[in-house]
């Protein structure tokens, strides 16, 4: 797994493509670049990881279940190996940014690893995987469909939940601002902290509009 990673002290940035993006699209469409005087200036570390959203959720020519398996694979690689090697690094207290399916992944592991991520930042995500599995349905998918799992969380895992700061955020055009403004009611329903942004009068469902915001946010 190839990963791109700027700056050498502040805080980490764990940021990933948008659907079925490399590692490099993020720089190549300017997100980066939109923060390299936070970068240069030691406030933040950014680390560009690569996906597999051909061989998993897009993976049409595969069944439902094996799709889930594969982001399931992807996960543990970002759980047991990338989020180890960046707190080795820099210590933790770790930020998630993703835009369009990125942001589910941003989503997906702050809420499979509260405390360990610290901040999610999702611009125009989408946090339900149904549409891509054809009707099928089991216990992995369910534990990697963020608005299912957080909507029965209780308890314990509630507080978990607490220790991440949720940012939800994209125009009020955007087709998948009905999924925004959902999971953003949802985690203001159980409790959580988050900030949603609905822009007024435009799609925000970019680049530029994720360049402009970005740096508000981090």
């Amino acid at each position: 797994m190839e990963y791109l990673w700027f700056g050498d002290r502040g805080r980490p940035v764990l940021m990933f493509p948008t659907s079925m993006g490399r590692f490099y699209q993020n720089e190549d469409f300017g997100l980066t670049g939109a923060l390299a005087d936070k970068v240069d200036a030691g406030f933040l570390q950014l680390i560009c990881v690569d996906s597999v959203d051909e061989e998993s959720w897009y993976n049409k020519k595969a069944l439902p279940r094996d799709r889930a398996r594969r982001h399931d694979d992807y996960d543990r690689y970002l759980r047991d190996e990338m989020l180890p090697y960046i707190e080795g690094r820099t210590g933790g207290n770790v930020v998630t940014v993703g835009a369009s399916f990125g942001a589910y992944h941003a989503a997906n592991l702050a809420g499979r690893t509260p405390g360990r991520v610290t901040k999610a930042i999702c611009f125009s995500g989408l946090y339900d995987v149904d549409q891509f599995l054809d009707g099928y349905w089991d216990d992995l998918v369910y534990y990697h469909t963020p608005q299912a799992y957080i909507a029965n969380m209780d308890g314990e895992w509630l507080e978990r939940l607490r220790k991440v700061e949720w940012v939800v955020a994209t125009g009020e055009q955007d087709s998948l601002v009905t999924q925004n403004r959902a999971f953003a009611d949802l985690l203001a329903r159980k409790g959580q902290r988050v900030t949603a942004e609905f822009w007024p009068g435009v799609f925000g469902h970019d680049w530029p509009f994720w360049k402009e915001h970005i740096r508000r946010f981090l």
